[in-house]
């Protein structure tokens, strides 16, 4: 991983919205881009493939233009196509080994681990960049999911030594909390996406990792 790729592994990491019109969900994403989000993720459970490949290109040339990463949720084949940073898997999504190998020293691999650290340990392991734990509170967007407990994320600042993401209903308001406890990136899709003004939203996201006021 180059050292640009790490340095990106910390802020607010912006997950894209299902059920958005292709024009609508670039403008949502360039203006949180605007706001200094540095990494997204295409996260698409709607669209055939198709359609997913052409707005990841689209997503994906948006985000070069900001000097930003962009990840691709699920899809190790489609992140390879269109040249993205990375891909996030979930801890069951195939052999993570074998995604390491594909993506190569310069993509980014990241996991979901969910409550799980011997999931987070085993997906190290394997190569992964970052893990991510949640839910860490409650979710609109997976209502059901298990909840992760705080102590995940010092316990891989520790133990682990990668960066770990917190996901999971992650609002403005709880988000020093994840910080506090250890949490190096906030993955955010609505409190981020259905904000009334998403650059300004982006932006005092951003100012809580540089302990600045909103």
């Amino acid at each position: 991983m180059t050292e640009l790729k790490r340095q990106s592994l910390r802020g607010l990491y912006a997950i894209t919205p299902d059920g958005i019109e292709r024009v609508e969900l670039l403008a949502r994403v360039q203006a949180a881009l605007r706001g200094g989000v540095r990494i997204v993720q295409y996260r698409d459970k709607q669209r055939d493939a198709a359609q997913q490949a052409e707005i990841a290109h689209a997503l994906g040339a948006l985000c070069r233009g900001y000097g930003a990463s962009f990840i691709v949720n699920d899809d190790l084949a489609l992140a390879l196509a269109i040249d993205a940073d990375g891909v996030h898997l979930g801890a069951d999504d195939g052999d993570l080994v074998a995604a390491r190998q594909a993506l190569g020293p310069g993509r980014l691999l990241g996991v979901s681990c969910y409550a799980d650290f011997a999931l987070a340990r085993a997906a190290v392991a394997a190569g992964a960049d970052y893990v991510a734990f949640g839910a860490v509170c409650p979710s609109p967007t997976k209502p059901h999911a298990q909840r992760a407990p705080l102590s995940l994320f010092g316990r891989c600042r520790d133990e682990l030594g990668v960066p770990a993401c917190a996901i999971g209903g992650i609002t403005r308001d709880t988000a020093p909390a994840l910080l506090a406890a250890g949490a190096d990136l906030l993955a955010v899709i609505t409190d981020l996406f259905e904000a009334s003004d998403i650059e300004s939203r982006a932006r005092s996201f951003q100012h809580l990792f540089k302990g600045e006021p909103a």
